[in-house]
């Protein structure tokens, strides 16, 4: 009987959009393999056809940090859950897997992630390359969840990391930017499901501004979004429940997630895009528009929403004691700009962590978000609140849009050259390289 072989999925010629639509790539190839030993083969060819290489993901990021002419891989094969270790406290999936096959197939076992963002769609190896976080008083990013990591080499060596083998491979690479090598796999810390108490709360945004830390101090985890034009914030308080489980109806959920923040969040955009005067009234209306509810649920379906409303995005990170500063100077930028404003500011926070390029790298950190709708013209706004973040030693997010270069970021990150030379040593002929790696790190 004759055995199936497997081959790698190839396409020539191909283009490739990002989510937001604002990045093309028209690679030479796109290779989609289904296996470690076959994209460790798609990079040994890439490198005899002098090519150069960069993974996908979903093309949730913003910056050009995928984009390539060379060789494209894609994540459509190299999916699934490898190994679920109980004993360890250790899941390992494929890195094409996205966050919501692996919460889902987690959930199956009675298991979850400590902390996650607040979308599912990302692959698990974009959304931690790029440094996806959520927020936490005490548990940080989705990279600082990773335990262990496999990644082929520019030379299409294949090589495993953890905190005790290439230690200094696994520091670097848990955000790695793709410039270290191509990750394959993944293995994430993991703990018994537990449950989430959700409080959503409208508060004025100079309360929340005074009550800031006291939010923070007081809540595992603590969001909040404020809309431009108006003095009006909507906060989100996660703190850990004994239950019982006490999920969003199914009505209310759809009204509340669906119906106002995408159905009619999406005409209030398009209007707002077509006729910018309306913004700040229509901002006042969006607003308050969300009344305040509680809800106890699995983790994932508390930390995640669907987000159908397309946008581009900037964010900052910026010490902790900085983000009260930086958002009053951002709204009184607004008010006394011409600026038309049409998303809410999402404003969480992180505890320090240990990862070279992490944007909460050695401090504590609080994330500011800048949004705007799609085909709306963003530079005045984002250069304007990218000057008032820069001001206070912020990091932009790898994945969002931002003007940074290496001189820049080699000196709000201690860790910077540190990570520079391990590339040096990984990729020396920059197999991995593209212009956006070029910019943020230089050489």
């Amino acid at each position: 009987m004759r055995m199936a072989v497997k081959t790698v999925r190839t396409e020539r010629n191909s283009v490739w959009r990002n989510w937001a639509g604002n990045v093309i790539a028209r690679p030479v190839r796109s290779v989609a393999p289904s296996s470690t030993q076959e994209l460790a083969e798609a990079v040994r060819q890439a490198v005899a056809d002098g090519l150069r290489v960069k993974p996908v993901g979903t093309g949730h990021s913003f910056t050009t940090t995928a984009a390539t002419d060379g060789v494209l891989i894609r994540p459509d094969r190299l999916v699934g859950v490898r190994e679920v270790d109980r004993e360890a406290g250790t899941v390992t999936v494929a890195a094409g897997t996205t966050l919501r096959q692996l919460n889902e197939t987690l959930s199956v076992h009675g298991l979850s992630l400590t902390n996650m963002g607040d979308i599912m769609e990302q692959t698990v190896a974009g959304a931690t390359s790029t440094g996806t976080h959520g927020t936490g008083r005490d548990s940080a990013s989705i990279a600082a969840q990773i335990k262990g990591l496999e990644l082929v080499t520019a030379d299409g060596s294949v090589l495993r990391c953890s905190a005790t083998e290439h230690p200094e491979v696994f520091a670097a690479a848990r955000v790695g930017l793709g410039a270290l090598g191509v990750v394959t796999a993944i293995t994430f810390g993991v703990e018994q499901e537990f449950l989430l108490t959700a409080r959503e709360e409208p508060m004025p945004f100079d309360r929340v501004m005074t009550e800031f830390e006291q939010l923070v101090a007081e809540n595992e985890h603590f969001e909040f979004y404020w809309f431009p034009h108006t003095g009006n914030c909507n906060t989100k308080r996660n703190n850990r429940s004994t239950g019982p489980a006490s999920p969003i109806g199914r009505v209310s959920g759809w009204v509340d997630d669906e119906l106002l923040s995408n159905g009619i969040f999406q005409v209030a955009c398009t209007v707002g895009r077509a006729v910018p005067a309306t913004i700040p009234g229509i901002a006042k209306i969006s607003s308050r528009a969300l009344s305040a509810r509680t809800y106890t649920d699995i983790p994932y379906k508390v930390f995640t929403s669907p987000r159908r409303v397309r946008f581009l995005e900037m964010e900052y990170a910026v010490p902790r004691e900085a983000a009260v500063p930086a958002l009053r100077e951002l709204k009184a930028t607004v008010e006394r700009s011409g600026l038309r404003v049409s998303f809410p500011v999402e404003v969480r926070t992180a505890p320090a962590d240990d990862i070279p390029l992490s944007t909460s790298s050695g401090r504590d950190t609080a994330y500011i978000a800048v949004h705007l709708y799609r085909g709306t013209p963003h530079r005045a706004y984002f250069t304007a609140a990218e000057q008032i973040m820069t001001a206070h030693g912020g990091r932009p997010h790898w994945g969002k849009l931002h003007s940074r270069d290496a001189a820049y970021l080699s000196g709000v990150y201690p860790r910077f050259g540190e990570f520079t030379a391990l590339r040096d040593r990984l990729d020396p002929d920059r197999v991995f390289g593209n212009d956006y790696l070029r910019r943020v790190l230089g050489g």
